[in-house]
């Protein structure tokens, strides 16, 4: 027996069998090559950052490592994921457990994590963005997404000014997750809930001369 779904679905199929689509030309005149100093576009990314309460901590690359155990501890984060690809480095000073994930860890596992250290693909200035495209630095989407806590390392070197530029740096092959500030939706009467669909809490690490 054939369902309605189906049915319903079945007619869209011909009626687009029948009249195909016209060619249609994409405009892709978007304004390009906007550029700002470092201390500029740092001030501005560390200030859209904040705009969406999301914690920020510039440093130095040499200071990676220190800083990403600081903020652990700080947050109380005892149990960690990390991908496959993580710099090692980044986590020299942390003292608590470290969990590599793979792809057959199910999901509902990652919830007994306290927090995830990512790297991330690109940043964006101007809407204070982070680009994550699933690198063996970065992760599977739900590694990002499960734990409370994402502390997510970004090279201000990969910061553009704009989105364009910001997009052109990545791979269009790739999965991308576009992150603003912690996960947060409103309630029917319009009051801010935090955590619903992802971290709670977003740490961003800016190392300032990479």
């Amino acid at each position: 027996m054939t369902s309605a779904r189906e049915t319903v679905l079945g007619r869209v199929r011909d009626a687009l069998a029948l009249a195909p689509a016209p060619a249609t030309v994409v405009p892709r005149d978007y304004r390009t090559g906007r550029v700002l100093p470092d201390p500029e576009r740092l001030a501005l990314f560390t200030d859209r950052l904040l705009d969406y309460r999301a914690e920020v901590h510039p440093c130095t690359a040499d200071r990676t490592a220190q800083v990403v155990a600081d903020v652990l501890r700080d947050h109380g984060a005892r149990r960690i994921g990390v991908p496959a690809g993580l710099d090692p480095r980044w986590l020299d000073v942390y003292d608590g457990e470290v969990r590599q994930d793979a792809a057959d860890i199910p999901a509902s596992r990652l919830d007994s994590l306290d927090a995830v250290v990512t790297a991330s693909a690109a940043g964006c200035a101007e809407t204070g963005t982070i680009f994550l495209d699933g690198s063996p630095d970065q992760g599977r989407r739900a590694l990002s997404l499960v734990p409370d806590l994402h502390l997510c390392v970004v090279d201000l070197s990969s910061v553009e000014a704009g989105v364009p530029e910001a997009v052109a740096r990545l791979v269009p092959e790739r999965p991308t997750t576009l992150i603003s500030g912690p996960s947060a939706t409103s309630d029917i009467e319009l009051e801010r809930v935090e955590g619903v669909h992802g971290p709670r809490t977003l740490v961003v690490v800016i190392r300032t001369d990479r």
